[in-house]
């Protein structure tokens, strides 16, 4: 495989492609804290990055050594993504519903790193099967094509957590509540997709 143009552009196609439902839940989060600071942005949008980049790469390891058990278990990409998705959705809903938080105050309202990590494999599991994609690539450009994808992830996440952040400000309390509905919407799109 030769590191030409189309090598990075289907690199960067892939990243754009599969960074979409994480840049919806860099939103969402964003929305539900309005007023993360930068450090926690990097982070957050890091730990998509490193699920975006790590998820193909395993495809691509499982390609080269259990394809065959791979198969089996890509069937269940949608329902683990769905209920993941859901049940953060679900979470976040609830407690927006029944918050008794100042406007003021953002204590109540953080991103954990476990709901980061649970939103990290929803979002990226599905990247899995670009092992699949970039299978006829060697050891070396497939790191370097799983790396443009996590760089591309990062950029566009922290976009994301952005924008949240800046709509999250305005709507105040009912940010939570969209946020949450975001993460729902997005589960029930990767299993219709996957299913059908």
């Amino acid at each position: 495989m030769q590191l030409d143009f189309n090598f990075f552009l289907m690199s960067i196609s892939l990243g754009i492609g599969l960074a979409m439902d994480a840049f919806s839940v860099s939103l969402a989060n964003g929305l539900h804290e309005p007023c993360m600071k930068k450090p926690k942005m990097c982070c957050v949008a890091g730990i998509f990055a490193l699920f975006q980049f790590a998820m193909p790469m395993i495809g691509w390891i499982c390609v080269h050594t259990v394809a065959q058990h791979f198969k089996a278990f890509e069937k269940f990409i949608p329902w683990i993504a769905l209920i993941l998705l859901v049940y953060i959705g679900g979470k976040m809903l609830f407690e927006s519903l029944h918050s008794k938080c100042d406007e003021e105050e953002c204590s109540c309202k953080r991103v954990g790193i476990a709901a980061l990590l649970v939103q990290g494999i929803a979002t990226s599991i599905d990247a899995l099967s670009v092992g699949f994609t970039i299978s006829e690539y060697g050891p070396y450009e497939a790191l370097l094509s799983c790396l443009l994808i996590g760089a591309v992830t990062f950029v566009i996440c922290f976009a994301g957590l952005a924008i949240g952040k800046k709509a999250g400000t305005g709507l105040a309390d009912k940010a939570g509540i969209l946020g949450g509905a975001i993460l729902i919407f997005i589960g029930l799109e990767i299993f219709i997709t996957g299913i059908f």
